[in-house]
Formats: C-alpha cells, structure tokens, sequence
C-alpha cells in the first residue's frame, strides 16, 4: 500500500465507523463504536491504529497527508510582472490621451495589462488599454509589435512598438486613418 492510498483508507474507515455507530447492537449496545477487529472483518483491510491528533490551535489549520502539514498557499496571487517598454516609446494612457486631444471618441477605456500574461507569457505586451473604438498595445519592442500586427493583418497599425487593434472595436474603417495619424504625430 502506497502513502497516497492511506487518507483513502482512513476516509473509508471513518465511513465504517460512522455507519456501524448509527445502528444498534442485538444485545443492547446502541450506538457503540465497532472495535478494531469487527472493522477488519467489514473491510477486509488490516487494521491499523490511528494516532490521535493534537487539538488544534485557533484559526490554524488541521494536518493533512503523511507529513503532518497544511500546505500554506498566499492569501492573493503573485503580482503580474510585465516586460518593460521600450525607452521612448509612449504609452498606452499616452496613446488613449492623444487621441481624446485629438478628438477622437475613446469610449469606456480600461487597463487590460495583466491580460498580457504574467512574466509576458500571453501576447507577451507590455501594456494593454481597450476601448470600444481601439485597443491600444505596447510591446516590449518592435519585433514582437510587427509579429502580432502582421498576424492580425489589416484589422492593425504598428508605429514602432505600438499597436491599434481594430478587431474588435467599433470604429469605422473611415476614421481609423485619424487614429493612426494622432499615434504617429506622437513622435
């Protein structure tokens, strides 16, 4: 038997020993917990003695598995570390300010940065608004903005390391030029 089956084990004979506890005995006992014996008789497994457990101390957790330890996770998620962008380059806050200057419509804008992907692991940006007009991404250089420009074809436009996706916003093909060009005059 392996250490992996023992809480399987011990669960089933929890289990047991609650069912036979529910029940009453024909000569009088109700309710008495079966002995060691009788549960490897029902079970057919060796029986094995069970350690008591120490009380446990307020607000801490009981053991778990072989060791005897509660596995401690964090309270939040690690931060989201993004690649940098390039020095130089402006931002996507930058971007979305220039085209309001412009006046250009940057309805309900939002920082999607963390959907970049921890440690760039996503599209692998460095910053990400959305609006219902444009989306504005900025890579950690122009390489990595060419690559995704190129795969989202004529639904883009890249200027260095600045991408406006068109995919899914609601922006006439007739006003993206005016959007483009306030990204260029950025420079």
């Amino acid at each position: 038997m392996t250490i992996r089956s023992l809480p399987a084990v011990g669960a089933l004979l929890i289990v047991v020993a609650l069912t036979a506890a529910c029940g009453s005995d024909d000569d009088g006992q109700a309710n008495a917990a079966p002995s060691a014996s009788s549960e490897s008789a029902t079970t057919g497994l060796p029986s094995t003695p069970t350690p008591e457990a120490p009380p446990a101390a307020s607000g801490a957790a009981p053991p778990s598995g072989a060791q005897g330890q509660t596995e401690r996770r964090p309270a939040s998620p690690p931060p989201v570390v993004l690649p940098k962008r390039p020095t130089g380059a402006p931002g996507a806050k930058q971007v979305v300010a220039a085209f309001k200057a412009a006046g250009l419509k940057v309805p309900r804008p939002k920082d999607r940065s963390v959907d970049c992907g921890p440690d760039g692991l996503g599209l692998g940006c460095s910053e990400l608004i959305a609006t219902d007009a444009v989306t504005v991404y900025v890579f950690p250089d122009e390489t990595s903005a060419s690559d995704i420009a190129e795969t989202w074809g004529g639904q883009s436009y890249r200027r260095g390391a600045v991408v406006l996706n068109y995919l899914e916003a609601k922006t006439p093909a007739a006003d993206r030029p005016r959007y483009e060009k306030a990204l260029d005059n950025l420079r």
